[in-house]
């Protein structure tokens, strides 16, 4: 597939995603005319997951951000792709008795789409990151049976092969953090990626929990001593060390926590184009 079009509000995500495939952005997706997107065979959107997320407030559609799908609707009633592949966080599903969600899923079938959505998890597509999220795939035309999902049958990546052997010290933990992280918890493997939830309880894995943008400086430190480099942080979400990443902590954290799966994306991709063969 070819991209012909992309929208991006972050200025830095514009900027990068320029650099590695050379298609610059255009803002917000708002102030874009649907004339003006160019004809296109599948929309992909993973609009803002802030308002539906367990670690945001959960207010859905009450959140101005919650609301963002219209301008997916209203790109697709215009240009009438033959798929859209659309992602979010699993509470998106649940949120106030599933109020968005029936929205969305409303609009595509009032459209003539046939939909059809599952919730994936990153770990069960080879990498060491717990990252679920749901996947609605609507489709111009109607199938015998269930979409194609991927199996999910990818060994996971060991987390020792995505880490770095020797980090900058800038991403050492504080003493007193290293300190209280290890008063609190103590790990059955190594290497491992603690985190600490909102609660302050501290848990271990060989694997990472899912990255977020917004996230606490310390949420996830390796075998609590460390932050993530930049380039693990990558390297997490399936981005090959060949793609160019910001040298800055606090943008390689927003650019990850917002982006999506690789893996995940590529086998539902995959699965689409076997649908329409």
């Amino acid at each position: 597939m070819t991209a012909l079009f992309a929208s991006e509000l972050d200025p830095v995500a514009s900027e990068w995603y320029k650099r590695n495939f050379g298609l610059e952005p255009a803002g917000d997706i708002a102030d874009v005319d649907a004339q003006d997107v160019p004809d296109h065979d599948v929309l992909f959107a993973g609009f803002p997951c802030q308002p539906f997320s367990i670690i945001g407030n959960q207010e859905g559609m009450r959140d101005a951000r919650g609301t963002l799908f219209g301008n997916v609707e209203r790109i697709a009633r215009v240009k009438k792709p033959k798929a859209l592949v659309l992602e979010n966080v699993p509470q998106f599903v649940t949120n106030r008795q599933g109020e968005a969600f029936r929205w969305v899923v409303g609009a595509l079938r009032r459209m003539g789409y046939h939909v059809f959505w599952k919730i994936l998890n990153a770990l069960d597509f080879g990498l060491p990151q717990s990252r679920r999220r749901v996947f609605i795939v609507a489709m111009d035309k109607p199938l015998q049976e269930e979409f194609p999902w991927p199996a999910k049958n990818v060994p996971m990546r060991p987390l020792a092969d995505l880490l770095e052997t020797n980090p900058h010290p800038k991403h050492t933990a504080s003493q007193s953090i290293r300190k209280s992280r290890h008063t609190r918890h103590r790990a059955v493997v190594r290497p491992a990626i603690w985190h600490e939830n909102k609660g302050g309880n501290v848990s271990s894995h060989p694997f990472s929990c899912a990255l977020r943008a917004g996230a606490s400086y310390n949420y996830l430190l390796v075998d609590g001593e460390r932050r993530l480099t930049e380039r693990e942080m990558f390297r997490l979400q399936g981005f090959p060390d060949s793609f160019e990443i910001p040298e800055n902590v606090s943008a390689a954290r927003r650019l990850t926590g917002n982006a999506v799966a690789v893996p995940v994306v590529e086998a539902v991709v995959k699965s689409l184009e076997s649908a329409y063969a």
